[in-house]
């Protein structure tokens, strides 16, 4: 029996992770589990929601880490973790993405001896003014195994120098979540509740510092929204801390169709995002939601980390400028439906499955 610690601190580890806790449960006998949450991110709805829709087990331990500079928060981590590691000798720690946990777990288990599986390794976006472009590159020089979600990683942990045995193209176990959620979103009714019409809306999702921190720069894309706001409703799920920053600005949505709510837990706001005729966003995991439901995405960055997300899918980089985004929008908007397009390579919903098969192709874990 392998003993798995998995390791999750933010809302997008918990849609990695739980297919892959499930997939284990599978295999009686197999695997013992234990899952961490460092706290990272801990709201009801960013956090304890995501658990009860993705039907992930309560954590074994949480850590409350709380928020903080990346310097503390990857200490805090670190400090937290290492006596469970040292107590639970697991024989692989399972990390996932690329935030503040992922490193600092993947650090404190390097030292000690543990082996690590960096599932949604090899992503790079190029820019290293991102700390999770930093987060990725250092998990992906420690860790043992390296899962990987599309071609380009492959290329990228290549370059870096990375022994081939230790890369595998498995697929993205994001969209086993999504796969495996699509039904319960059919039954949801935000849509209705919110007052919208299917196909006739926008979503927007923003949280990247370089987006919500530099206040001209966040103007700009509000004003982009409230002129986009003239052509549809704009639904803008606003995180915590973007909202501290709109505030700042003294900014007011009121009477306008450019309409600010809370975070909503996964399956609403799947259904929330798959019914919009466009999406704007930062977000990774958006990027490749929408390419695989085939919805026109507007990424407001300057580089992706997912580049199959431009070359298969339907996303779009676009200046997060009034004018770009504008145009943009409305470019999107006036072509309708986009031309159905077939997922990228292993985007299949089967990607836990095939970890979990390498897994136990060598019973040390190594999976070589």
């Amino acid at each position: 029996m392998m003993r798995v610690l998995h390791v999750v601190g933010a809302r997008p580890n918990f849609m990695k992770t739980a297919p892959i806790m499930a997939e284990m449960a599978k295999r009686p006998g197999a695997f013992e589990q234990q899952l961490v949450h460092t706290g990272q991110h801990y709201d009801v709805n960013m956090s304890d929601a995501f658990f009860a829709d993705l039907a992930l087990p309560a954590p074994d331990v949480t850590l409350g880490v709380g928020s903080g500079s990346h310097a503390e928060q990857t200490a805090r981590v670190m400090m937290a973790i290492e006596p469970f590691l040292l107590q639970y000798k697991p024989d692989l720690v399972v990390v996932v993405g690329d935030v503040n946990s992922t490193l600092a777990a993947t650090l404190v288990a390097a030292k000690i001896g543990l082996r690590v599986a960096h599932v949604e390794a090899g992503l790079r976006s190029r820019d290293r003014t991102m700390p999770e472009e930093i987060n990725r590159i250092l998990t992906d020089q420690m860790a043992d195994l390296l899962f990987t979600t599309e071609e380009s990683a492959n290329d990228n942990l290549a370059h870096e120098g990375i022994p081939e045995h230790r890369i595998h193209f498995v697929g993205n176990v994001m969209i086993d979540s999504l796969l495996r959620s699509l039904p319960l979103a059919a039954r949801s009714t935000i849509v209705e509740r919110l007052s919208l019409s299917a196909g006739r809306y926008a979503v927007v999702t923003l949280h990247r510092p370089f987006n919500v921190d530099e206040p001209t720069t966040l103007h700009e894309i509000l004003a982009a929204l409230g002129e986009l706001a003239r052509d549809l409703p704009v639904i803008f799920s606003v995180h915590p801390r973007t909202r501290e920053r709109i505030a700042a600005l003294g900014f007011r949505a009121e009477g306008s169709n450019l309409r600010l709510i809370a975070p909503l837990g996964y399956v609403d706001f799947l259904r929330l995002y798959s019914a919009a005729a466009l999406v704007l966003t930062d977000s990774g995991g958006l990027q490749e939601e929408t390419t695989y439901l085939d919805i026109p995405c507007l990424t407001l960055r300057p580089t992706t980390e997912r580049p199959v997300t431009l070359t298969l899918g339907t996303n779009r980089l676009v200046a997060s400028e009034r004018d770009a985004i504008v145009r943009a929008a409305r470019a999107s908007l006036d072509r309708g439906a986009t031309d159905h397009k077939s997922p990228p390579p292993f985007w299949d919903g089967h990607a836990a499955a095939r970890i979990v098969d390498l897994l136990l192709s060598d019973p040390s874990g190594r999976a070589r």
